[in-house]
């Protein structure tokens, strides 16, 4: 998420040349038309990208590969191969650039998965009932995109994936992500296990690993107090990447964009360095109040009380909206594992970003983030939760 986040027109255009040489073999989409994305060189001036983009990110869980604790036969049990999508985050900028969207999707999720290609050839066949972290082994990233294409009703030409070792290495390349913390996390379930006081903390490398992984440190000790946990982390990152010290740091994007492409296995549509640093422009303006993470609606499994199934009317107004093309308006809370720093007593926020602005009111950043008359917000259920890039957020601990 961090490389698509950042870029100015200069550095990107200098990264893509730079980045060229970095970029592994992409994975084909085979349900996109091939001409999706630019398989042009990367061109001298970059500018943003045209229309809107849809880009689908999964986190793998796989140990194969990724050397420390996870080498040996006992670090490798929880997974290995091609492992579990046990992160998937569609990333929607709008047709104007003015918005943006992140939704996450529960790992437990029980949905249809429509018939799956495979790597090696053939097909898997179609089911009605699938938990969703088990379409990347089912039939690899195309596999996950179908069956987020499947759920929203959107096309998604844009596809990426990420292991252990990139998230560590994308956050030593932004030099730690600073997060607010309401109580103690502790989970000693994570490699390495996390220890953290309340208040503010930097977390970098592995640290920043086990955060994100964390489950029962975190809110309820579910996958869903997971997501909000993830969304305070990745409302900090956007934060950090449009204050002017990290935008004025070339030394900071290169690492930025080669710890994403040297960790990654990308779509064929992303393959080209051009298009990635053209999806960076397309925020450049967005502004942080019009970034807004959210999980997508569910509610418990009547069948089994450990998965969660989509709650079906607000799903459907999340799908509408996205499917339009509208800015989407937040009415509920942060979820399970975050609150909003003011009502956190005697957590400071750092002076800079010492202002929460609540979801449903939160203003545009700047003149040049204010959607047009046209676009007008959907405004979600209460029961959907998440939070803007704006919005000052504590991590609540289990």
């Amino acid at each position: 998420m961090g490389v698509l986040l950042v870029s100015g027109s200069a550095v990107g255009a200098i990264a893509a040349w730079d980045l060229a040489s970095s970029v592994k073999p992409g994975v084909y989409l085979d349900h996109i038309a091939q001409d999706a994305g630019t398989t042009a060189a990367p061109a001298a001036d970059v500018s943003a990208i045209a229309g809107g983009v849809n880009l689908l990110l999964t986190g793998s869980d796989t140990r194969s590969g990724q050397g420390g604790a996870f080498e040996t036969s006992a670090g490798l049990e929880g997974s290995s191969g091609a492992g579990n999508n046990d992160v998937t985050m569609l990333l929607h900028i709008a047709q104007n650039h003015q918005s943006v969207s992140v939704v996450s999707f529960p790992r437990d999720l029980m949905l249809a998965v429509p018939a799956c290609p495979q790597p090696d050839g053939g097909t898997a066949s179609a089911s009605s009932r699938v938990m969703l972290n088990t379409t990347l082994s089912r039939g690899g990233l195309p596999c996950v995109v179908l069956t987020i294409e499947n759920l929203t009703g959107l096309q998604i030409p844009y596809a990426a994936q990420i292991s252990f070792d990139g998230v560590t290495a994308m956050s030593n390349a932004v030099g730690g992500v600073t997060v607010c913390l309401a109580t103690a996390v502790n989970d000693l379930y994570t490699n390495p296990p996390l220890h953290l006081e309340a208040g503010q903390q930097t977390l970098v490398g592995a640290d920043a690993l086990s955060f994100l992984r964390s489950r029962k440190g975190v809110g309820d000790g579910s996958d869903l107090g997971r997501i909000s946990n993830q969304q305070v982390f990745m409302a900090a990152l956007a934060r950090k990447v449009e204050s002017d010290g990290v935008l004025g740091n070339p030394i900071a994007l290169f690492s930025l964009a080669k710890a994403a492409t040297g960790n990654m296995v990308l779509s064929d549509t992303l393959t080209n360095p051009t298009t990635l640093v053209q999806i960076a422009l397309a925020l450049k303006d967005t502004g942080l109040a019009n970034m807004v993470f959210l999980q997508y609606p569910t509610v418990t499994d009547p069948v089994d009380s450990g998965r969660v199934i989509a709650q079906s009317s607000a799903a459907e107004v999340l799908n509408t909206a996205l499917v339009a093309d509208q800015p989407v308006q937040l009415t509920g809370a942060p979820g399970r594992g975050a609150v909003l720093a003011t009502s956190t007593p005697g957590v400071p926020v750092p002076a800079s970003t010492a202002t929460s602005i609540p979801s449903s009111t939160a203003p545009p950043a700047s003149p040049a983030a204010v959607p047009s008359p046209a676009a007008t917000n959907a405004v979600l259920p209460s029961s959907v939760t998440g939070q803007t890039a704006a919005d000052q957020t504590c991590t609540k601990g289990n």
